[in-house]
């Protein structure tokens, strides 16, 4: 379980531990936590609450919903204060009192909302007082069947508890019905399951959710229904397989939780995604890959990756897009480098491929992979966050490899400034306001090689943020995954303009090879898109160069020292 996360969008996953027993004791008041905006400004936003259990068992099918119990109404005890007296009861699966729950009380109105109470063991039946108003309710409730390891978890949801009188609750666990859902795989392995439910309240935004790590999982709507599509629920389950991952989720939007859920994939119903991981500058190592859905939280199922190998992803197209998050290998004491791909669709039965950490590294100004490019002038500010090292696909990194990292920018032939040593095509820089003449060039070194691009164009000042008519080349050689190409072979390498060139279209392309780490070039002619390359002997490497101008006359020269290097002909791709 150390490669369990929860998984929120646009980060790197953390790592929280999870306990081998649900820990009961005492009722406790938590503090808010920020969720999404309120609608108004009055209104807080609700606690965010994070239960984790281990269970056990095997699940059974979705019988119907059954209601909550309720015992009457006693007498009223709000005097002046508004305050009413909730009594919550706590029964087993036998139908017995139990002291094995977990109840968080979750206020969307009145005095307290955006705040929460949790109640723990002690004892089965709890009466506290609580000011007027629309709570949240969920409670876990907890068994170890005979004979089993580990423990089982009914999980009971209310969205809608209107409290205007003194009340009585009980929460029964016999009302909760299986989850069920299974792979249509016979080698994957159950891991882990999230369950959540979200409600929405006059701005204010409840949450709860239950992590299990068996398959004896039960859920149940209580109470009346809620508003209108003011309930999401989802429920995502991880299973492990030999070189990959079962990603199974399915979401709801309504007006009540979920009382069981059965759901068996066929084949054709699930997504494939595999991930190459390619040999980073550092060399060999694994490769960490986090694959979990985008919207909503849940439990992400780190996957290694062996550099020079790949994992394999099943995923339901149906639960939305999902975010895949790829954690390079890197050296002791170096920072993380991930890349992010968020937000990707999948259609049943397809197979996406995702190659990560092999060349040609260069600039990237239309990748759709993790945080998009920026070359902007506002005012009198040019800002400059291109990723000078994207690898070949055009993913971008975090924290990528480089010995020395250099941003020139000249007006009308005259240095403004250099940057040093920042991250490869960030910069920043302020020049007077009228129309000039600008060279803007980034330079990124390697442990071995270098990338350069050197851009020009006019400008003045802005009034809002405007794009820069920055354009890049991309190179695409047949590399195998340690990122070398055959010696003595010729192949076509694929060409691709992308940022401003892209757009406004191409005036004139050339692209000029050299097999001496750029002692001498040689033009290679770019027919539909690609130009033919014969690679020197093993061990050797080639360079590339692009020049290019675009519609409007700005233009972009591009140097690759050493892009990509060569093996004896007959290594293992």
């Amino acid at each position: 379980m150390n490669d369990t996360s929860m998984h929120s969008p646009s980060s790197v996953p953390s790592l929280p531990s999870v306990s081998s027993v649900p820990s009961l004791p005492s009722v406790s008041s938590l503090p808010a936590v920020p969720s999404a905006p309120a609608r108004t400004a009055s209104r807080r936003s609700v606690l965010r609450g994070l239960g984790v259990a281990t269970v056990a068992g095997t699940a059974a099918v979705c019988l119907p919903a059954a209601a909550a119990h309720a015992a009457p109404a006693g007498r009223r005890t709000s005097g002046a204060s508004g305050t009413y007296a909730l009594t919550l009861v706590h029964l087993g699966r036998d139908g017995a009192p139990t002291t094995d729950y977990r109840t968080l009380l979750t206020a969307l109105s009145g005095p307290d909302a955006g705040t929460g109470r949790e109640f723990k063991k002690s004892p089965s039946t709890v009466t506290v007082q609580v000011p007027a108003g629309r709570y949240m309710l969920d409670s876990t409730l907890s068994t170890r069947p005979v004979g089993e390891e580990n423990w089982g978890n009914d999980w009971l949801v209310q969205p809608r508890l209107d409290i205007d009188r003194d009340m009585t609750l009980v929460l029964d666990a016999r009302v909760a019905r299986p989850v069920d859902i299974r792979p249509p795989v016979a080698d994957a392995r159950y891991e882990q399951t999230g369950a959540f439910a979200e409600v929405t309240y006059e701005g204010v935004t409840g949450f709860a959710n239950l992590m299990s790590m068996s398959l004896d999982l039960r859920v149940a709507h209580l109470g009346p229904d809620a508003e209108r599509g003011t309930v999401r629920t989802w429920v995502d389950m991880y299973w492990r397989r030999p070189g990959g991952v079962c990603a199974l989720g399915y979401a709801f939007r309504g007006e009540r939780a979920l009382t069981g859920l059965v759901r068996h994939p066929a084949p054709g119903d699930l997504a494939t995604l595999v991930v190459r991981a390619g040999g980073p500058a550092s060399g060999g190592g694994t490769a960490l890959v986090s694959f979990a859905p985008s919207a909503g939280a849940s439990p992400a199922l780190g996957l290694p990756v062996p550099a020079g190998t790949s994992g394999t992803f099943l995923c339901t197209p149906e639960r939305g897009a999902w975010d895949l998050v790829y954690g390079s290998p890197s050296e002791p004491e170096t920072p993380a480098n991930n890349y992010f791909v968020l937000e990707q669709s999948f259609t049943p039965g397809s197979t996406t491929v995702h190659t990560f950490d092999t060349p040609v590294l260069g600039p990237a100004l239309d990748s759709s992979h993790g945080a998009r490019p920026l070359a902007q002038r506002t005012g009198d500010t040019l800002d400059l966050a291109v990723p000078l090292l994207a690898d070949g696909e055009g993913h971008a990194p975090t924290s990528p490899l480089f010995t020395a990292s250099t941003v020139t920018l000249h007006r009308n032939g005259t240095l403004v400034g250099t940057r040093r040593g920042e991250k490869p095509g960030h910069a920043s820089f302020t020049v007077p306001a009228g129309r000039a003449a600008y060279r803007l060039t980034a330079s990124a070194t390697r442990s071995r090689g270098s990338v350069t691009a050197a851009w020009t164009f006019t400008s003045a000042a802005t009034a809002t943020a405007t794009d820069l008519p920055l354009s890049a080349v991309r190179f695409g050689p047949d590399v195998a995954l340690d990122g070398t190409a055959p010696a003595h072979t010729t192949s076509r390498v694929a060409v691709t303009v992308e940022g401003a060139a892209r757009r406004s279209g191409v005036r004139s392309l050339t692209v000029s090879v050299s097999t001496d780490r750029g002692a001498t070039w040689t033009r290679a002619a770019v027919t539909g898109g690609r130009i033919t390359v014969t690679t020197p002997g093993p061990g050797k490497a080639v360079s590339l160069r692009a020049e290019l101008t675009d519609a409007h006359g700005n233009t972009l020269t591009q140097t690759h020292i050493d892009a990509y290097v060569t093996r004896a002909a007959t290594g293992a791709r």
